[in-house]
């Protein structure tokens, strides 16, 4: 390994996927490692969420970055912990009546609402995997209970036993006085109900390998075995044990498990062994501002942003600023589209040096698509399809191709796409929201110089009609040029804002954008367009 890449951070791309790689870098060179494991976990009491997507993607984008920084090997582990009891039924499943019966087994031991498979984790467990490969992610899966039954993390659980007085003695001061009376990190299942107990510990062997407890039940003691899957642990020592026995060197986590990495990493320097390196990214918030659940459903979901745009406006979410909180709503869509067409055009004119600092860099994995990304923004699809109040893409295509000839879905597959989802996003979110206001007498005065301003062009590019708008608005007397801006906004398309206007004039055409201003000041006081 380069010592440049070792000790600074020198010529190392200003993009952080680089900078967490660096972290990976360093640790692998003092531990004397040829090779890096990353991490992500799943809970899979739920199904996967706009989170998951969010957390493996960020962790692809780093491990791509070590790669390109080393040279060296890596794998990347979606780890699901499906020998977890389950606490409560979620919201947004089938048949809740169902798993009602057996809360408290691990999920791999109960039936599956859905009825797809041999249990509820191994159905959730298929839904992650699906979800995984539905975007290309490269990765290894692991599942909880495979892992403990087949005694993989034997050897971490007998060196748990041994470190059990030191374990308990970081864990206990952040319990509360009657949680702490009756705590242990190792969870025996229940020999008959298959339950997963949570029960304080009689006895510790740790040369037999076994635990004495009390059933609450039946009063009676019960020993268990640590080994194959007869025990699990209580979820922070369980992160601390899975980093201790699969020497994990990097995985990522939210926000509210800050004084949780904080606790398992004590737990893991206990067992023998450093903690990985991470980032604590902050959470989705939902439209009320709420922090975004998987078990209430609140927020956007995966689907639902991919209604409305392509997989790749996901990724640039995601990748922006992963330490800042953001709304996770319908109104972030169009600007996400729009953030990555600017950024993959900024791609093409890069040197290669330069692009590694550049989003779609990471989101195609250092490989830029094919295709030339689109000439027609997002927003400026939107307005169009405002205007012409656009059901089917054959509408929009007929003024695209006077705009930009030749261009088809199959010469243009990402403007296609665009296309398609422009008009669901103006059926679901735009249509339903347009509110035309009548224009006052200067901004009557204002529309009719316009009008007749653009009568007079013979030039129709954007940028010579843009021009033309901010000279009529200078004209006229507009406190500042956003008012006369929002004039047209509000006036001519029915929203409070849009894109550069010369541009949408160049698509909609100018004899049509002519119509458009004289209809608007001829329509009647307070008409509402839907």
């Amino acid at each position: 390994m380069p010592d440049t890449v070792r000790n600074n951070q020198a010529g190392i791309p200003k993009a952080w996927p680089f900078e967490e790689a660096h972290k990976v870098a360093k640790r692998l060179a003092a531990a004397g490692k040829s090779a890096a494991l990353f991490e992500t976990g799943y809970g899979p009491s739920g199904l996967p969420h706009i989170g998951t997507f969010g957390e493996v993607a960020r962790t692809s984008w780093v491990r791509h970055a070590f790669t390109e920084l080393t040279g060296l090997p890596s794998r990347l582990l979606a780890f699901s912990d499906d020998m977890d009891g389950l606490r409560k039924v979620p919201d947004n499943v089938p048949n809740r009546d169902l798993l009602t019966h057996h809360l408290g087994k691990p999920l791999t031991r109960i039936p599956d609402p859905f009825g797809t498979h041999d249990s509820f984790g191994a159905h959730n467990n298929a839904r992650l995997r699906a979800f995984l490969d539905s975007f290309g992610f490269e990765y290894e899966f692991a599942s909880s209970t495979a892992y403990y039954a087949a005694g993989r993390f034997d050897a971490a659980l007998l060196r748990i036993l041994e470190c059990y007085d030191a374990v308990m003695a970081v864990i206990l001061p952040t319990l509360g006085p009657e949680r702490r009376a009756t705590y242990s990190p190792i969870l025996p299942i229940h020999p008959r109900t298959g339950i997963v107990m949570q029960v304080p510990m009689e006895r510790i062997d740790a040369a037999a390998g076994t635990v004495t407890w009390k059933d609450p039940m039946t009063g009676d003691s019960l020993e268990s075995s640590v080994k194959g899957g007869a025990c699990k642990l209580q979820w922070k020592a369980d992160w601390a044990m899975r980093w201790y026995a699969l020497d994990v060197d990097y995985e990522m986590s939210g926000k509210d498990l800050i004084d949780s990495v904080k606790l398992s990493g004590r737990i893991c320097r206990i067992l023998g062994a450093q903690p990985p390196e991470g980032m604590t990214y902050e959470l989705f918030l939902d439209q009320e501002g709420q922090k975004i659940s998987k078990s209430k459903g609140n927020g956007l979901t995966v689907d639902e942003f991919l209604t409305y745009a392509p997989d790749v406006a996901l990724s640039q979410f995601m990748y922006n600023q992963p330490q800042r909180a953001k709304r996770l709503y319908f109104d972030v869509i169009p600007r996400a589209v729009d953030e990555y067409v600017g950024n993959l055009d900024k791609a093409r004119a890069q040197a290669p040096e330069m692009q590694r600092a550049n989003p779609v860099w990471h989101i195609h994995a250092g490989r830029l698509p094919n295709h030339g990304g689109s000439p027609i923004s997002f927003a400026m699809l939107l307005n169009l399809a405002s205007v012409v109040n656009a059901e089917q893409p054959d509408i929009l295509w007929g003024f695209i191709r006077r705009y930009v000839p030749g261009a088809s879905p199959e010469t243009q597959p990402l403007l296609g796409r665009l296309v398609d989802h422009a008009i669901a996003y103006y059926r679901d979110f735009v249509r339903p929201d347009k509110r035309y206001r009548d224009p006052d007498a200067n901004e009557r005065a204002a529309l009719e110089d316009l009008a007749a301003a653009l009568a007079t062009l013979s030039d129709g590019a954007p940028e010579t009609i843009q021009n033309i708008v901010f000279e009529v608005g200078k004209r006229h007397a507009f406190p500042e040029l956003r008012a006369w801006f929002g004039c047209l906004y509000q006036v001519l398309l029915g929203q409070p804002e849009g894109p550069r206007f010369g541009g949408f004039v160049a698509l909609y055409g100018i004899p049509e954008t002519i119509a458009l201003i004289h209809a608007a000041l001829a329509r009647k006081p307070d008409a509402d367009a839907a």
